[in-house]
């Protein structure tokens, strides 16, 4: 039988919802630590009959609490279908976690089903049986044999089992009770706790103040050796989802009204140019009114930390990234350590509100910068590149610190003078003389930028370089009040340091008026896009971030590679290069690129609660820093580097491979240049940083994996499939995440909703990484990967998002996706997504 419902072994548990509330925090603040599940019980039935008596029934069990105020019945879970079988054995288990408000007193119906099909929209009922919580408990071993009554309350349809799932000898049973094809299979009936191995979350790394709502599930698999492996979904929101987005919209908000003054402050200009400052003025205003207002609409929104696939062309929600959620496999195998494999899902970083019919950032931006040149003649402007305007804002922003900086570094001269220390005295001159300096190459930098520039440089340049030296030590000897001495001096400095400034605020001021006139309106329209896009980006990479650094705690050869090199985080995509999704990639690979501007600091926390834990963005366009704030006890651990503020990096690669229907039309009558040449690029990208890593950290730094494949040979493999002209070449896919996984990286999984695709690609790697790396046995590989997809988190995602629990497929895709990727039947349908 090859569907996902005949799993030998499986026992899956659903979490449903557990609150992430501040209640169990540890001292440390980070990990949360819930009380235990009551109780979690597996069933089965015996002697079903089904309403044909020729036939035997496809038996399922519905599971519901009777309320005990209410008195109505509320749904609680479901199991799998097992076919063709009176005496069906449920791989399906139930939970009723701490959190629900379940006691001996609480009456649970169950209601015994058979399924006419696979898709369990038409079946027939049975018979129900009822239990309270307290008759499981005292019961001997804990076992309740019940009877099932049928409609009418006489006859008696068969029997239903509930074993309370517990710490113990696995016991076997009868192959004859569960329907399999491999000979002389046993079952364990007897799962091993949640206790232990489900929801043991005290040293469970994946929590903490930016994680909530986990929905778990359990599953049982047999290895290559005939014993049995424990495997545990759990997907988590992340809160950066909203507070990322809220904290950057703050920011560019800040910028633009900065911008805004600098313009005023220019002063007097020629009637040509004060009208450009209006109209720029006017399209800065309608942006920060813009933001403001959307800002404003997020502000209205409490307690949602993801934002569901069907609302990615809502406007007000349109910084937020659409579906983002954490999953981790947990695997236990007897005699062996626990391993974690994680991983982000989200929904391509892509301004849906705004559509793709002009194409993606990647198009439009090139058809832009060519466009601006003819702008810059009809606005008689000078052209600058996009490298000059930037280069214009980073010397802005070195001219705004240089500033305070040189005058607390006068006012240390001053104090050292004060007090006649020589030593004082020696080392401020010294780290003055150097601010100088760097002031003064600011002068270079702007004459790169606009030769023009140079003249309103020449005069306030000589003064300050005269400045300079006459503070080398080298020219001072004090007699007498050594401060009156320094002062006529100190404030000839701050004057000429204070004239700089202006000037070159100024002058960089005008090249950005010039180049913000030829953007009219076009620049600004592609700026707001990719403020979109990087919203979206920078949230799913805080989230990968923080989930990487929570689990890497204790391993100090990943905190080594963490401050000498970086990680890279890799971006895997399933979007076709055809027709919308072809703009939607365009959009995903600039978000992406401009993801090399952010840096991430670990901080110490000001205190343990969770809302002094929450990463913090600061910085402006062309730089941001995301600082990640640790409980005092967790931070002290940490290495010197890391405590003393050092700015870690992350390295961004995005790999691409359409496998839908639309990329079929891609391949045969389309362009796929866009996929091969992103793929090449960021091939590039990771090989460098492979040999970065190997330059600066010892390789016995990274994880140990059970497959000795060297990474170099992984990445000699991958560069091959990239430049391979194959269709669907899925094998990049796979290989990339190979190196991530290899290389202690951050994993990212997407599609146009990280919803139907993307749960395709995480089934398939989870059941992948069982194979290879915990010797998950070839007769349960399909199966494996068929309960996940069927019974999985993935299947909960799914319901989150669009209130169904079916993959948006029909029959027609499918026969385009690589068989891998195709759901099993019965899960899939034609839904709003």
């Amino acid at each position: 039988m090859e569907d996902g419902t005949q799993h030998l072994g499986h026992c899956m548990v659903d979490m449903k919802e557990l609150s992430a509330s501040p209640e169990g925090l540890s001292a440390a603040g980070v990990i949360l630590t819930p009380k235990l599940p009551q109780v979690e019980f597996s069933l089965a039935c015996n002697d079903l009959v089904a309403s044909g008596r020729d036939r035997k029934p496809n038996a399922l069990v519905q599971v519901a609490v009777i309320d005990p105020h209410k008195q109505h019945l509320v749904s609680h879970a479901c199991t799998e279908i097992v076919e063709a079988n009176k005496d069906p054995l449920f791989l399906t288990g139930v939970t009723f976690p701490s959190e629900y408000p379940a006691s001996p007193e609480t009456l649970v119906k169950l209601s015994v089903y058979d399924a006419k099909d696979k898709t369990q929209e038409s079946s027939s009922f049975l018979g129900s049986a009822t239990f309270s919580v307290g008759d499981l408990l005292r019961a001997k071993d804990e076992r309740l044999t019940l009877s099932l009554r049928s409609s009418d309350g006489v006859c008696t349809a068969g029997t239903v089992v509930v074993s309370r799932l517990k710490m113990g000898e696995m016991e076997e049973v009868d192959v004859d009770q569960i329907t399999t094809d491999i000979p002389s299979q046993k079952c364990p009936l007897v799962c091993e706790s949640a206790h232990h191995s489900c929801t043991d979350r005290e040293n469970n790394p994946l929590t903490g103040p930016v994680f909530k709502n986990p929905v778990c599930k359990v599953y049982r698999f047999q290895t290559m050796d005939s014993k049995w492996m424990l495997v545990r979904e759990q997907m988590e929101e992340c809160t950066l989802s909203f507070s990322i987005p809220k904290q950057l919209l703050a920011l560019y908000i800040q910028e633009d009204m900065s911008r805004v003054q600098d313009l005023k402050e220019l002063g007097d200009l020629s009637p040509h140019w004060d009208n450009l400052r209006k109209e720029v003025m006017t399209r800065y205003a309608g942006i920060i009114s813009s933001y403001q207002e959307t800002l404003a609409e997020m502000d209205k929104i409490n307690g949602c930390s993801f934002k569901p696939s069907c609302c990615k062309a809502q406007k007000s929600l349109e910084f937020i990234p659409i579906n983002l959620h954490t999953q981790r496999m947990r695997v236990t195998c007897p005699k062996k350590t626990d391993a974690f494999y994680d991983i982000v899902t989200v929904g391509a970083p892509a301004a849906h509100f705004q559509g793709f019919k002009g194409g993606g950032l990647q198009r439009l931006l090139s058809r832009y910068e060519a466009e601006k040149k003819s702008f810059s003649t009809a606005y008689q402007c000078i052209y600058y590149s996009p490298e000059h305007t930037a280069k214009a804002q980073e010397v802005l922003n070195i001219m705004s610190l240089l500033q305070p900086l040189i005058t607390r570094l006068v006012d240390q001269l001053l104090q050292a003078a004060h007090e006649h220390s020589s030593p004082g005295l020696r080392d401020a001159l010294k780290h003055l003389s150097d601010k100088v300096r760097q002031h003064l190459s600011l002068s270079f930098a702007i004459t790169s930028i606009s030769p023009i520039s140079l003249f309103l440089f020449t005069s306030s340049c000589c003064s300050t370089q005269s400045i300079g030296m006459s503070c080398s030590p080298l020219h001072l000897f004090f007699t007498g009040d050594w401060r009156e001495q320094l002062c006529p001096l100190v404030t000839r400095l701050k004057d000429c340091v204070m004239e700089v400034v202006e000037k070159a605020k100024r002058a960089m001021t005008f090249v950005l008026l010039q180049e913000a006139a030829c953007s009219i309106p076009q620049g600004f329209l592609l700026q707001q896009r990719r403020d979109i896009v990087f919203s979206q980006a920078l949230a799913a990479l805080a989230c990968g971030f923080v989930m990487r650094l929570y689990a890497g705690m204790q391993d100090k050869g990943f905190l080594r590679q963490l401050h000498l090199v970086g990680l890279v985080a890799q971006f895997e995509s399933l979007l076709s290069t055809y027709s919308e999704e072809f703009g939607m990639l365009e959009d995903m690979e600039v978000g992406i690129s401009d993801l090399q501007r952010v840096m991430f600091k670990i901080t110490e926390a000001k205190s343990d609660d969770l809302s002094d834990l929450q990463p913090l963005v600061c910085g402006r366009r062309d730089h941001f820093t995301v600082e990640v704030p640790l409980p005092k006890l967790v931070f002290h651990t940490l290495p010197e580097e890391i405590k003393e503020g050092k700015l870690l990096r992350v390295f961004p690669v995005l790999f691409n491979v359409g496998i839908n229907e639309q990329q079929t039309i891609a391949e045969r009558f389309g362009d796929i240049s866009l996929q091969e040449r992103i793929n090449q690029k960021n091939f590039e990208t990771l090989e460098a940083y492979y040999k970065s890593l190997s330059e600066k950290v010892p390789l016995e730094c990274l994880p140990c994996f059970q497959t000795q494949t060297d990474i170099k040979e992984l990445l000699e493999t991958l560069g091959q499939n990239v430049v391979a002209k194959k269709k669907k070449n899925v094998e990049i896919l796979w290989t990339a995440g190979t190196i991530c996984r290899r290389l202690n990286g951050i994993r990212f999984t997407s599609c146009k909703s990280a919803k139907d695709r993307t749960s395709m690609s995480v089934t398939l790697e989870q059941c992948a990484l069982l194979r290879d790396e915990h010797q998950l046995s070839k007769d349960f590989f399909v199966r494996a990967l068929d309960c996940m997809r069927r019974e999985g988190c993935r299947i909960e995602n799914v319901q989150k998002n669009i209130k169904c629990r079916k993959y948006a497929f029909n029959m027609l895709q499918l026969m385009a996706f690589p068989k891998c990727y195709r759901p099993p039947e019965g899960t899939y349908g034609k839904v709003d997504s």
